[in-house]
């Protein structure tokens, strides 16, 4: 079983009065991203931690807005990933100015909404308000493959609304874990699965023959690793705050890199026209790794959800499959095979291979 994650956009039919709180909310949630992100650019070094924006921002948001407590995580949430954004493009020469949300939206979890079958209940600045699902009939449509099968569950909403249509529409996440639909060697016509193989010399490699070198990071790693064993011997209460901050930088920086990464990789199947991003099953992938660490675990873990979330503004699915099948199928011709990669920072597809040694057709007329 693989886990498949699909976007599914529902309009929502709301009363003037209920719209008018869902513009509030909305027009509150909007302030307070801003405001963290304005007191986050009140230091030289931008904080990114949610934690230290939680700590700095949350009493103000709170008393300046009326905001029910998961909101403003959410808005936090927002905050700091459009921060840490900056700070990595930062980090890799590119120019990039302060953050401002605009964008009429909100994002909710299962706390601060309750998902239903035909509609949904939302928090506001004033309580909930309930809004009807407004979608098209059973079919072939992905309100009835996704939402409406119970196969598939819930995770999460963004509400946004769409000044030129005054409507309110909802992005709603769902999940599930299916059977990996793995296409046949001949049935190529289709093929638009991009794989991603996991590794700790590579960290990602993808089908198209892309690679991410993981020395750098595994490097890093160990150099951590070495200074907290060092000053751990002290055992001085100094000792430990050092440490503590030292986990904060190297997590930020883990983070940061594996956004780009995941960013790289949506951005790959994107040039590619793939509809399908596949990933190597995570499940007791240290046991099948050698060599591989709870810290390798995490940090797959993070790639593939990184890479979902992106991947979803980009309507691409992300999914797990048995890792025989993810950096040996050629997202050009669908051909899967072992000898596709005869290393892992090598991709060279057999049947494109096989097709150059063919004898070529004379073009001077001559047979």
């Amino acid at each position: 079983m693989v886990e498949t994650r699909r976007t599914v956009v529902a309009k929502l039919d709301v009363d003037d009065s209920d719209a008018t709180l869902l513009h509030k909310t909305v027009e509150e949630y909007l302030w307070a991203a801003n405001y963290i992100v304005r007191d986050a650019w009140q230091d030289d070094y931008k904080p990114t931690s949610k934690t230290k924006l939680h700590e700095r921002t949350y009493s103000a948001v709170r008393g300046e807005t009326r905001l029910q407590a998961n909101l403003v995580q959410s808005a936090r949430n927002k905050a700091a990933e459009a921060i840490k954004g900056v700070v990595a493009r930062w980090k890799n020469g590119k120019k990039s100015s302060q953050p401002h949300f605009t964008t009429p939206s909100v994002r909710y979890d299962k706390r601060s909404a309750t998902f239903h079958e035909d509609y949904v209940s939302l928090s506001t600045v004033n309580g909930r308000v309930e809004a009807k699902y407004v979608l098209p009939p059973e079919g072939e449509n992905p309100q009835t493959k996704y939402l409406r099968n119970d196969d598939y569950e819930v995770t999460g909403a963004t509400l946004q609304y769409r000044d030129e249509t005054d409507t309110f529409y909802l992005h709603i996440g769902t999940k599930a874990d299916v059977e990996p639909e793995i296409p046949d060697e001949g049935d190529t016509e289709h093929s638009t699965v991009l794989g991603v193989d996991l590794g700790i010399e590579q960290i990602a490699v993808t089908s198209t023959g892309m690679f991410w070198n993981g020395a750098y990071l595994n490097h890093r790693r160990q150099e951590y690793e070495r200074i907290r064993g060092n000053i751990q011997h002290t055992g001085t209460e100094s000792a430990h705050r050092t440490i503590e901050q030292m986990g904060d930088r190297e997590t930020r920086w883990v983070e940061d890199s594996l956004h780009r990464i995941s960013k790289a990789i949506v951005q790959e199947a994107v040039a590619h026209g793939c509809s399908h991003i596949a990933f190597e099953d995570l499940i007791d992938i240290r046991d099948r790794m050698p060599g591989a660490k709870k810290f390798h675990a995490w940090a797959f873990r993070r790639l593939y959800d990184y890479t979902a979330y992106k991947a979803e503004a980009e309507e691409i699915a992300t999914t797990q499959i048995d890792p025989a099948y993810t950096s040996q199928r050629c997202s050009q011709c669908g051909t899967t095979l072992r000898e596709n990669r005869p290393s892992q920072a090598e991709f060279r597809c057999q049947q494109t291979v096989a097709r150059s040694l063919l004898p070529q057709r004379a073009t001077d007329g001559s047979e």
